[in-house]
């Protein structure tokens, strides 16, 4: 007769019972090197900019807590919201030119066919390989008036075109950064395509779909979910536009970009130029916050999307 109770297994030679109901850190051993960086780098300074800017220099006295003094001098700040104002119509021009020709290019090589398509793919990636300071000199050579390409197309056709005045001066730099990342995200969306199988294209081609309709119909939906990393990153990239505006400034004759040309410039020259440290930490926190509630409503949006 079989016994109520179940008797205990007994542990075999070399074996090691587990205790199922005790914490396995094993994992930990293995994270704590890139916990250890990511505190260090990452947390740490946020924390600190964050504690800062409680803070205020002053020539007599030294260093005095003045709780949200910088904050509410940031929201009436002109300068500071001319440069927000400057990035946001950077962002909404560049950015949907910048993925719309990443997009094209992703298509026209996932469609197999254009001759030399590895030779294009790594051609188009090369520009983000460059850094952003070698790039931004190498335009703004090429936009010179009296020299480079501009130049030289002036002084043939008898033209005065000049892409660095003011009023295009946005539009130059939106260039230099389509130049730098559109093969960059042309990566990530060819990656998306190439997970689609060939199955699909193979049963469309069947039902006599044109070439339009397969693009229409199965490569566009695709692109849905990486539209929305790209997008995601574009917009941050483009809120923390410096080095190319930064390294222009010289090459650009006059005061066409001013010390708050952008907010990252704006936080540069208050904190190294100014000794105005505290306020650059507050302007750097609000920058944070305010490129990531946008970067969360664009994320919303898009699992809104992929969930109908």
């Amino acid at each position: 007769m079989a016994s109520a109770g179940i008797a205990a297994e007994p542990v075999k030679a070399g074996e090691v019972r587990v205790n199922k109901h005790k914490a396995d850190w094993r994992g930990w051993k293995f994270m704590w090197p890139f916990a250890v960086v990511f505190v260090f780098v990452f947390i740490i300074p946020i924390v600190y900019a964050i504690y800062i800017s409680f803070f205020k220099k002053q020539m007599i006295g030294g260093t005095k807590f003045v709780g949200l003094e910088n904050y509410s001098r940031l929201l009436v700040d002109q300068q500071f919201w001319s440069s927000v104002g400057r990035v946001a119509l950077f962002t909404v021009v560049q950015v949907p030119i910048m993925l719309f020709l990443a997009a094209a290019m992703a298509l026209a090589i996932d469609s197999m066919k254009l001759h030399g398509t590895k030779f294009f793919r790594i051609s188009t990636f090369l520009p983000y390989a460059v850094p952003a300071v070698v790039s931004t000199l190498i335009w703004g050579f090429v936009y010179g008036a009296k020299y480079g390409l501009v130049g030289s197309f002036n002084d043939f056709f008898g033209t005065n075109i000049d892409v660095l005045k003011p009023s295009v001066l946005l539009a130059a730099i939106g260039n230099i950064n389509t130049w730098e990342f559109t093969g960059y995200n042309m990566l990530i969306f060819y990656s998306s395509l190439s997970t689609i199988p060939h199955s699909l294209y193979e049963a469309a081609s069947i039902d006599g779909a044109s070439e339009w309709q397969i693009v229409k119909s199965i490569k566009l939906p695709e692109l849905k979910g990486s539209l929305a990393i790209t997008v995601i990153f574009s917009i941050i990239g483009s809120f923390q536009l410096f080095n190319e505006p930064s390294i222009l400034q010289n090459m650009v004759p006059g005061n066409a970009i001013t010390t708050y040309y952008t907010p990252n410039m704006y936080a540069y020259n208050l904190s190294f130029s100014g000794n105005q440290s505290n306020y650059a930490a507050a302007l750097a926190i609000v920058m944070a916050v305010i490129t990531m509630a946008i970067a969360y409503a664009v994320q919303l949006n898009s699992m809104k999307e992929q969930m109908k």
